[in-house]
């Protein structure tokens, strides 16, 4: 039981490590100010329009398909489901994307 303080003491970081890992991140916030309201949300309309145009396009295509080629099936809707899906893994891609750089980023950080 007297050996807990003892290792929590040992591995505390020192005054100066404490000032200098605080300046650290001081410089670190000068350099890169976090990023506005406007930032956050120009992101949530590029994920938007990653969604909406190739949905969009899709039903541009199935209407045409639909006007030229007339079926038991609607081009419409299959071309339409079709983008929709390639807009939304599109915009999972990129925010995971930009996710694991924020990660690296952090992890750059801690070190």
């Amino acid at each position: 039981m007297n050996d807990e303080p003892e290792a929590v003491a040992k591995n505390a970081p020192t005054l100066a490590g404490q000032i200098g890992l605080k300046a650290a991140r001081k410089l670190k916030a000068r350099r890169n100010p976090a990023p506005g309201v406007w930032m956050g949300l120009g992101m949530m309309g590029l994920i938007g329009w990653s969604v909406v145009v190739p949905t969009l396009i899709g039903a541009a295509l199935g209407l045409w398909l639909d006007s030229r080629h007339p079926g038991a099936h609607s081009w419409t809707l299959a071309l339409l489901m079709a983008g929709l899906t390639i807009g939304c893994l599109n915009a999972w891609h990129w925010v995971a994307q930009q996710d694991r750089a924020m990660r690296e980023d952090e992890e750059a950080d801690d070190e």
